[in-house]
This record gives structure tokens, sequence and C-alpha cells, in this order.
């Protein structure tokens, strides 16, 4: 063992025991964020609009502070954009990560000097906790990668702004840089394609024991790299033990990677987003993520079916129930407030308090009242391949209202590595999965007002090929694994 392989598991243990202190602890480590959140930003813009000086608890700052989307927050954001000081949080931001928006073009996401460590913190925690359960640390002495976007920055008014993948690796911890890889130089290569194959150029003959990144695209470069070694990614990489992985579920994934990589590796689910650092897998053999209560984040919950009527209540830590959908809801030492950040929760666990992504509040689909969540086509899916050899790329789901003939029903895009040998009985399976998790859907199907699955196959890379189409190939961007309108479905 190395000496940095034994310090790795000295330090590990010293953070779980850290953690465990506010694990212990959560409603009044969730009271104690809110008090310095409003306190630190009692003379904010802000803070003065919505009497932060007046509000002593959670029913005040409810009363106060509504909950917002980007557009509804967009005045004070556009404050900061310019320049202004003191706006949503004390001074200027250090930077700002800049995200695509849904209806307004770019969205701008303050960090500031507070909540930029949380988001470096959060993701070293993650491989320590690994390290403390496992007791495995060698693939620290290994080369580490992290398929992200690039880390060259623009200026606007005196804040630097970029995406957040490519903020963060201005901050790789000093004693990671002789392991991380790529280079910077094709780190800051823009197009997604070019940058790939630049990164398997410069990785197929190191030593790489840790991979991250998002699972769609850590799989082009697998792909790549197979095509290029004419063998796996574990024979080519003999060290490879570890993957870190965010932004979308890897169940879909999961057959389609171990057959690339030619063996099992363990993995590392994180739950990063440009608002914050929320989540990470703390544990191997338990669902879920543990929610970062102690991260300068104070969280609310909204249940889902509650979430468009007039006056949803908003539940705190401590009134959370297992199994029920939420909307996640930040206040932040970023200066976001009563934010909606657009994903929906459930817990799997409150001792401690574990979560899953269960899907977007706006990326559902209920043209006919079923109200399908993302979490369920994602496990309607697992549990079809179960026992199979069938393996999946990609997939999306639409309603098709108007079919040229017979009732109407949810169509299945999916591309295949591996296709079923019955199609029919595939989709039949897909069904009866999704009608035990889903009673709406269930009783359209047994009423005869939906006919069952139907899946329609898309053609190799075509998934690949849309996203370059609308601009987003690569980096952090995601394909919505299910809508209620036809507009990906009509694309593809």
């Amino acid at each position: 063992m190395s000496i940095k392989s034994f310090a790795a598991k000295l330090f590990a243990k010293k953070i779980y025991s850290d953690t465990q202190k506010w694990v212990q602890n959560p409603v009044e480590t969730q009271q104690k964020v809110l008090e310095m959140l409003i306190a630190k930003a009692a003379q904010t813009n802000f803070g003065k609009d919505h009497h932060f000086e007046g509000i002593r608890s959670h029913v005040d700052f409810a009363k106060h502070v509504p909950v917002r989307d980007y557009e509804d927050l967009k005045p004070y954001v556009e404050k900061v954009v310019k320049g202004e000081e003191n706006v949503l949080w004390p001074g200027k931001p250090l930077y700002f990560a800049k995200t695509s928006g849904t209806t307004s073009g770019a969205k701008y996401i303050p960090l500031t000097k507070e909540s930029m460590p949380y988001h470096i913190e959060a993701a070293r925690n993650a491989i320590l906790h690994y390290i403390h359960e496992t007791g495995k640390s060698e693939f620290v002495d290994g080369k580490m990668i992290f398929l992200q976007g690039s880390p060259e920055l623009e200026e606007k008014n005196g804040i630097k702004f970029g995406r957040l993948s490519g903020i963060v690796a201005h901050f790789v911890p000093a004693y990671l840089q002789r392991n991380r890889m790529p280079s910077w130089e094709t780190n800051c290569i823009e197009d997604w394609e070019q940058k790939v194959d630049a990164i398997v150029e410069e990785t197929y003959n190191e030593n790489m024991s840790v991979i991250s990144g998002i699972p769609s695209w850590v799989q082009m470069y697998f792909e790549r790299l197979e095509k290029k070694g004419h063998k796996k990614v574990g024979e080519i990489f003999k060290n490879f033990s570890l993957f870190i992985y965010g932004g979308v579920n890897y169940e879909p994934y999961r057959a389609k990677f171990e057959n690339l990589i030619g063996r099992k590796v363990d993995s590392i689910e994180l739950f990063p987003a440009s608002e914050g650092f929320f989540a990470y897998q703390d544990k191997q053999n338990e669902k879920g993520m543990l929610l970062l209560l102690n991260s300068g984040i104070f969280y609310e919950f909204i249940k889902a079916d509650d979430f468009f009527s007039e006056h949803p209540k908003r539940y705190t830590i401590g009134e959370v129930e297992l199994g029920i959908n939420y909307v996640l809801i930040i206040s932040t030492n970023a200066g976001l407030w009563g934010y909606n950040i657009g994903d929906t929760i459930q817990f799997t666990s409150t001792k401690p308090y574990r979560v899953i992504v269960s899907g977007r509040i706006k990326h559902y689909i209920s043209a006919f009242g079923e109200h399908v969540i993302g979490n369920e086509v994602e496990s309607a899916l697992k549990e079809a391949m179960e026992g199979t050899n069938i393996r999946v790329n990609e997939f999306t789901v639409a309603p098709q209202i108007n079919p040229e003939k017979g009732l109407p029903y949810h169509e299945w895009f999916i591309e295949f590595e591996k296709e079923p040998a019955n199609m029919d009985a595939f989709s039949l399976a897909i069904d009866k999965a999704m009608r035990k998790q889903n009673v709406y859907y269930d009783d359209l199907i047994s009423g005869n007002i939906l006919r069952t699955v139907v899946i329609t196959k898309v053609g190799k890379n075509g998934f690949r090929e849309y996203m370059k189409s609308i601009g987003k190939l690569g980096g952090q961007n995601k394909l919505p694994r299910l809508s209620n309108d036809r507009k990906i479905a009509d694309a593809l």
C-alpha cells in the first residue's frame, strides 16, 4: 500500500466521523443553516425586499419568500450580472455557472466564495465515504478522468462565467493534479466529438483507475476506446475499478457498460447541479444518496401532486415521508431563495435521509391524467430487461394522442445495442412493469382508454444525432427521459 493510499484511508475515517455529527441531528442542522442564511443575507436587496429581519422560523420564511424558478428570480439575477453588489448575497459572486435556459436563453447561476467549496468537498467526500466503507483505496494511485465542459471562462462585469464542470476544473486539489486527466489543452476543446477522440488518444496507454461523467457521454468514450483497441475497456485499463456518475439514472446503461468494460466495477452516484451539490451515494448496498444537510443549503419539499395548486404546503426535512414524490426547493449561500430547481425526489430512508432523483417536474406524461414520471419509466425498462441479454443505448417516451388507427398509447423510442428476440413480448413486459408502478396508467389500460406500450426503434447513434442537431452534444447535457408533447418524438 502506498503512502497516498494509506493517507486516503485515514482521511476517509475522519470525514466519515465528521459527517455523522450532522447526520445524527438533521432537523437541528437544517434549522441552523436557515438561520445562518437569513442572518447573512438580511442586508441584501433581496433580504430587505422580503423582510429577512423579521424571519424567526420556517413559517415566517415561507410567508415572506415565495417559491420561484429562474424566470421569477431573473430580475434580481440580472442586477448581479450587471455588476451590482449585495443583491442576492453579500458582495459579488465569484462565478456564474452558465446553463441553457428553457424559455429565455442562457441562465446565469451564481457561485459565491461560500458556496463554491461545498461543490468540491461533496465530490471529494463521496469518494472518501466509498473508501471508508469498502477499504479500497489503491485506485488513488492511478489516473482519474472526469468528462467535463471546457475550463476556459469568459468574463462579464468582473465576474467569470462558464459551465459548472469547467469552473470546478479550476479547483482540483493539488494532491490530485498529477493524477488528473485529460490535459488542460484537451479539456478546452469545444467540439465534443473531437474532444472525445483526443481523450481516447491521451488516455489509451495510461493507468486509468477512476472514470467519471454522465453515463451517455462516458459511453461514447468507451465505445471509441473499444474501437481503437479492439478489446474491452477493462482490458485496456486493467486497474479501472471505480465509475463515478451523476445527472441521469445509471440503471438503463448498466448492462451496456458492463459489456463495454467486460466486467463489473463499483460505482458512486452523485447529485450535483449548478445550483448546488445536493447528495451523494454513501453506501454501496443502500438505495439512494445521502442528502447533504450541512452544506449551506436549506431544503424544502412540496408534494409533486400538489405543486401546481395555489398554496401548496412546504415541508421541511423533519416532515417528509418515504416514497412520496417531492419537488425539491432550495435556499442557498449562493443567493438562491425558495428556488425550484425542477427536479423531483423521493426519500428512500429517513435515518439517515437518503434520496433518489425521480424525474423533473416539467418532464412527465399526463396526456390522459396518468402523470407518469421519469423514475417510473426507468424502473419499468430495468425490470423488463432483467434476466435477458437485451442492451439499450438510450431511450425516451412520449404520448401518441392521435394515432392513425386504434387507441392512443405511450410510444417508447429506444436505441438498442442488442435487440430483444421478441419485440412484442418486450413491449408487454415494459407495459406490465408500468402498470404495477402507476395505478392511473393501469386504469387507463384496463379501461381501454390507452393501448399497451408501442416501441419505435431508433437507428444507431440516432439520439446522438438528435442532441447534435439541437446543439447539446456532450458536456452536462441530458436527454429528457419523457415529455408530455411530441417535440422530441417528431424530431426523432
